[in-house]
């Protein structure tokens, strides 16, 4: 039987390839970041919109939405309130195939809050909030607020600690909780953007697109473009598990091959089946994996995507048992507020183990597509359209080790089936 990775996390950056976020020197105080021109001045904060316009910088945490569109809707509505916006860096990382959050946040905390004022500038925010579910994150944030002078960031920066969970990331979730609720999505409209912390229109921003704005202050969009492509534009910080290896946590370009990523991670194509992309949200690739590269148009293009650049790899695991885990994990990690995503992660869950335990029909089966289907684009959050990509994409990218289930002649679980609660997590360790 497999068991869920724990392994250290360790850090990469591609050969020839610059990194921007992933500086390895241990944690990064005050005096470092400053070495390194963090704390810039901003004399136009105008200017540094349409600088962020014009790199194509799009959200790192999942959706791949223009950062400069939030920024500008969010300052537009809040010439229209009293009070000003609100911005959120967003660092709850609930997604267990990914580390990236934590290690900015325990490594580069400096990179975040200067990000964060430079977002709340560009709004004209009155409050900021670094949203976190690692106690270690924000140790570190706090550490890092407490070497700064009080005007430094221009803006009152909380930091609110929530218990970590799949849902608690989701944007409303962090308003929810922000606001004294619990930390679960809200139905839609409002988006936060229109209304969130205390009504008042705010940009919720992964902690990781936030950490690219002082680079585009300092080095402006020509230079962030020139690494990756012309429309997934810069860097990107990737968690590689799977495959049997430790996780990794790179730093690479938008477009790199899926093969350059195999020889980087040190892994031959001919042992790869496929990947679980985006970390639990995008879905199942079957070997035309190694026909992409790691940028958003190519993901979409073959029916898949980069979400939170979280990729898992997987060479000896059953495809089938892999969905079966991540589908129980979507049935213990909805909201349950939700009637259509209780009940239907809890049906695709189940069907999906009868399957890896050899107790599935086919007519078992046909409900799983079915309710691929029908259940896309219901809830108030996207857990059960994770849970529906997961679905459709065994059927469709792993027929015949569907049908060998069926008949109980799969040769991976003969000796026992894939049943971590979190397959293919990535564990961080601090870092002195």
């Amino acid at each position: 039987m497999n068991t869920t990775q724990s392994t250290p996390i360790t850090t990469a950056t591609l050969p020839g390839c610059t990194p921007r976020l992933l500086i390895e020197e241990g944690r990064e105080d005050l005096a470092a970041y400053q070495r390194r021109g963090g704390y810039r001045p901003l004399a136009d904060a105008e200017a540094l919109l349409s600088e962020v316009d014009a790199s194509g910088l799009v959200g790192r945490g999942g959706a791949a939405f223009p950062l400069a569109v939030k920024l500008r809707t969010v300052r537009d509505n809040g010439r229209l309130v009293t009070g000003g916006p609100v911005v959120i860096a967003n660092g709850e990382e609930g997604e267990p195939a990914s580390v990236k959050d934590r290690w900015l946040l325990r490594n580069r905390p400096h990179l975040i809050l200067d990000g964060l004022r430079l977002a709340a500038a560009v709004v004209a925010a009155e409050r900021a909030y670094v949203y976190v579910s690692d106690p270690e994150s924000a140790h570190s944030v706090e550490a890092a607020l407490g070497e700064l002078e009080p005007d430094t960031l221009g803006v009152g920066v909380q930091v609110p600690t929530v218990a970590p969970g799949y849902v608690a990331g989701e944007e409303t979730a962090a308003v929810r909780m922000i606001n004294g609720g619990q930390a679960k999505p809200t139905d839609k409209p409002p988006r936060p953007f229109e209304a969130g912390v205390d009504d008042r229109p705010t940009l919720v921003s992964n902690v990781e697109t936030l950490a690219n704005l002082p680079h585009l202050q300092g080095h402006g969009a020509a230079e962030f473009r020139a690494q990756g492509t012309s429309l997934s534009p810069g860097t990107f910080l990737a968690t590689i598990t799977g495959g049997g290896k430790p996780p990794v946590l790179y730093e690479l370009p938008h477009g790199l091959t899926f093969t350059e990523l195999l020889a980087l991670h040190g892994i031959s194509p001919e042992q790869l089946r496929g990947a679980l992309m985006g970390g639990y949200f995008a879905g199942l690739l079957n070997r035309t994996v190694l026909e992409t590269s790691l940028d958003h148009e190519t993901m979409r293009r073959f029916g898949s995507g980069l979400g939170c650049g979280a990729v898992s790899l997987i060479t000896d695991d059953c495809p089938v048992a892999v969905a079966a885990a991540v589908l129980a994990y979507f049935d213990r990690e909805n909201a349950g507020q939700c009637g259509s995503c209780f009940n239907g992660t809890a049906a695709m869950a189940a069907a999906a183990g009868a399957l890896r335990d050899g107790a599935a029909t086919t007519e078992d089966v046909d409900r799983l597509r079915r309710w691929s289907v029908l259940l896309r684009g219901r809830g108030a959050c996207a857990t059960l359209d994770a849970a529906t990509n997961i679905a459709a994409s065994l059927l469709d990218q792993f027929p015949a080790e569907v049908t060998a289930h069926l008949d109980g002649t799969c040769p991976d679980c003969a000796g026992g089936a894939f049943r971590a609660d979190r397959p293919y997590e990535a564990e961080a360790v601090r870092r002195a």
